[in-house]
């Protein structure tokens, strides 16, 4: 019998097909289709959507999931439906595993992870060079026939400049996209969160723009020389903002993210020592706040990713400088994105759902992030308008450490649907999982 699902009367929102509409939206054996037929509507599932919002499921290129390895913070399992509780239906794995995600055999061992235990769909990220050091590269081609979607070192930015060129030109020729979070370590190896008033202030070591500048500025010059696509992640610096939009204006291969709490919260948040807004690259200032969401507002940056990083409290509950980098985020993304755009009338609601959905999936050649007919049913939907306060106790993540504990955000996912199936449905996961 034909899988039918019948989602009714909900406000649709397709950014490719620039759809805004009330409508119906049909799915059948797990592809959008225009319509069904009778017999098919009467044997659909249906789910009522009036007066919510019905979107292309989220898709995140910043998605560490601990797995293999720190397994104690994350699994293939917990990562992937807090992603679906958040509306994502399609991530991105980094490669900072253990071991690496740097060879042929470590990236077949994440694939069956994720066939094994993922929710919703997953996908490895190689690792640019061996062990994520910098004396040679991974073997780029081999981890693409792999089934590796694009390349990265994680946090772990390549300095040698050589060796980032061959990367590059090798990516290139695989027609694949490498990932970079930017940062000298040389600059940014000392600091703790943003250097300025309130690093000194609190007497926290500070972790200067300089240190993303630099890097940034070096992958534009080599995209330019080489002609091929670098995508700069986790973007958070005012400056590097201004580098990246003249580079686009000169047509440079290169694309942009940042992530929801460099868009929402400041260095002043860190005034009582939380460590949950411990984070790489740091929050930085006011002024960086707002010259990222200019730069969201103007395309300089095309997409938002979480950079989900998970700890426990154990990790956590620390002195500041002793505590890890890293926040969670993929349950928390839509609501956050929403109040520091749409609720603030910054944008509409149809460009905070292009920033987490058809742009991130266009990225990296991806065909995910749309409600065309003949695409895959991956789909979200949630209530724009809902309100609900952050609680530590609410993540499906493994981890808590979130800066939204305490904040009032709205956006509330209420379905989550893979390839025609329902998997997350008002806070609950269904049997029928992936």
């Amino acid at each position: 019998m034909d899988k039918t699902l019948w989602i009714k009367g909900g406000r649709v929102i397709d950014p490719k097909a620039q759809r805004d509409c009330i409508d119906d939206l049909f799915s059948l054996n797990g592809k959008i289709v225009p319509s069904l037929s009778k017999d098919q509507k009467a044997s659909a599932q249906i789910i009522k959507a009036n007066g919510l919002v019905v979107s292309p499921g989220l898709v995140d290129l910043n998605v560490d999931v601990c797995e293999p390895g720190n397994t104690h913070k994350e699994d293939m399992a917990s990562g992937t439906r807090a992603a679906c509780a958040g509306g994502f239906t399609s991530i991105l794995c980094k490669p900072t595993t253990n071991p690496p995600c740097d060879n042929i055999g470590a990236v077949q061992y994440v694939k069956n992870i994720i066939e094994q235990n993922a929710v919703i769909n997953a996908y490895p990220t190689g690792a640019i060079t061996k062990e994520l050091e910098e004396n040679s590269l991974a073997p780029i081609g081999s981890l693409q026939k792999a089934g590796a979607v694009a390349i990265s070192n994680g946090t772990y930015s390549v300095h040698n400049n050589e060796l980032m060129r061959r990367a590059v030109e090798y990516a290139n020729m695989f027609n694949m996209v490498i990932l970079d979070h930017c940062q000298d370590r040389n600059l940014s190896d000392q600091g703790v969160m943003n250097e300025g008033p309130i690093s000194l202030r609190l007497g926290l070591s500070g972790w200067p723009n300089a240190a993303e500048d630099i890097i940034v500025s070096r992958n534009v010059i080599l995209a330019t020389y080489t002609k091929a696509h670098i995508h700069l992640q986790s973007v958070s610096s005012g400056n590097a903002v201004d580098i990246i939009r003249r580079a686009k204006q000169r047509g440079v291969s290169i694309s942009a993210e940042t992530t929801p709490h460099h868009l929402f919260f400041n260095d002043e948040s860190l005034l009582g020592y939380n460590t949950n807004f411990k984070v790489t690259p740091p929050i930085r200032s006011e002024a960086d706040r707002l010259s990222l969401i200019e730069g969201i507002l103007d395309g300089t940056i095309d997409c938002i990713g979480s950079n989900h990083s998970p700890h426990v409290q154990d990790e956590k509950n620390v002195e500041f400088d002793l505590a890890p980098f890293g926040a969670i985020g993929l349950e928390t993304s839509l609501s956050a994105c929403l109040e520091i755009l749409y609720h603030s009338k910054k944008a509409n609601l149809a460009t905070t759902i292009d920033l987490l959905s058809k742009r991130p999936a266009e990225i990296i050649n991806l065909k995910k992030g749309n409600l065309s007919a003949g695409s895959d049913a991956d789909i979200c939907i949630f209530d724009p308008d809902e309100e609900r306060l952050i609680d530590e106790n609410s993540f499906f993540s493994k981890s808590n450490n979130s800066p939204w504990i305490g904040e009032s955000l709205r956006g509330v996912v209420k379905q989550t649907i893979i390839n025609g199936k329902l998997i997350y449905n008002n806070g609950n996961f269904l049997d029928n999982e992936k």
